[in-house]
């Protein structure tokens, strides 16, 4: 044997063997060769898809983010949806609670001013004015359950005090009253659902207008003017119905800002929003029976 000259393996080559292909890798290789004949064709693996990502991504991924996208909006409107019936479902119950109150209370009513006099119809109405500035206030830091009682012991007073329209009005004029202030109020609660005129910058001004309405009665209990008491009724009716499109949207405003907060939350910002629009429609309604009620 020549020096230089690789040593030859007779037997192996005749057998199809060769050593310097005998190492790991050429083996592995060898093996993944035999096994993808082996085994049928496949979906692409994850590797491949990787590789196509872009075109992946531009083919299926796009539409179902915009499918994921539109579902999840749809889920949250459907969600503040609910809960805005949620808050005028409040208010329909405390509308009930003032009006069997104020049908069933009529006797305990009289009863009440003969024994009181005036005394006791000014304090039942400081009663209602601090409960009601009380729940406005400290809503949030009480339960569920204690600001619902609240609202409806103050819809209950609000009923008590309410019975003595049935001394001064016909029960046709406080049911034809009541029938237009319903459908006012629900004519009112659609437009502000629905329209894109934002009513929420008009609060400020809307208050300013409500402390000068309250001061105007104030002065005409004291000092009796001639018609004034028709035009004071008409502004407080004008004025009550921008408060009905103002709080319409400050509710749908409400649940959009404290959504994320939670069910508790939820319900107390339902029982805000139905305390809001329990005035609105308990003012409004008593503007128009001034307006239009026949006194007996």
């Amino acid at each position: 044997m020549t020096f230089g000259q690789q040593p030859r393996n007779n037997g192996a080559q005749a057998n199809g063997y060769n050593p310097q292909y005998n190492t790991p890798d050429y083996n592995a290789q060898q093996q993944g060769y035999q096994y993808a004949q082996q085994q049928p064709q496949q979906a692409p693996t994850y590797q491949w898809a990787q590789q196509g990502a872009p075109q992946y991504a531009a083919a299926g991924m796009g539409a179902a983010g915009a499918t994921m996208d539109t579902t999840m909006t749809y889920n949250v409107e459907q969600a503040r949806r609910a809960s805005v019936t949620r808050a005028y479902g409040e208010m329909t119950i405390g509308l009930i609670v003032t009006a069997l109150v104020a049908v069933l209370g009529q006797g305990a009513y009289v009863s009440f001013l003969m024994a009181t006099g005036m005394i006791g119809l000014i304090g039942l109405c400081v009663v209602q004015i601090g409960l009601a500035i009380a729940l406005g206030a400290r809503i949030m830091k009480m339960s569920t359950t204690t600001a619902r009682v609240l609202f409806y012991v103050y819809a209950a007073l609000m009923g008590f005090t309410l019975s003595s329209i049935f001394l001064v009005y016909d029960l046709g004029s406080i049911g034809i009253a009541l029938g237009i202030t319903a459908a006012f109020f629900f004519v009112l609660t659609m437009f502000g659902m629905t329209t894109k005129f934002n009513m929420l910058k008009a609060g400020p001004i809307l208050m300013v207008g409500l402390i000068v309405l309250i001061v105007s009665q104030l002065v005409l209990m004291l000092f009796q003017v001639d018609g004034m008491t028709q035009i004071v009724c008409a502004i407080g009716l004008v004025l009550f119905a921008g408060m009905t499109i103002y709080d319409a949207q400050s509710t749908r405003a409400l649940f959009a800002q404290y959504e994320t907060q939670g069910e508790e939350m939820i319900k107390k910002i339902s029982i805000l929003c139905a305390l809001n629009l329990y005035l609105d429609f308990v003012n409004m309604f008593l503007y128009i029976l001034q307006l239009l009620g026949n006194r007996d």
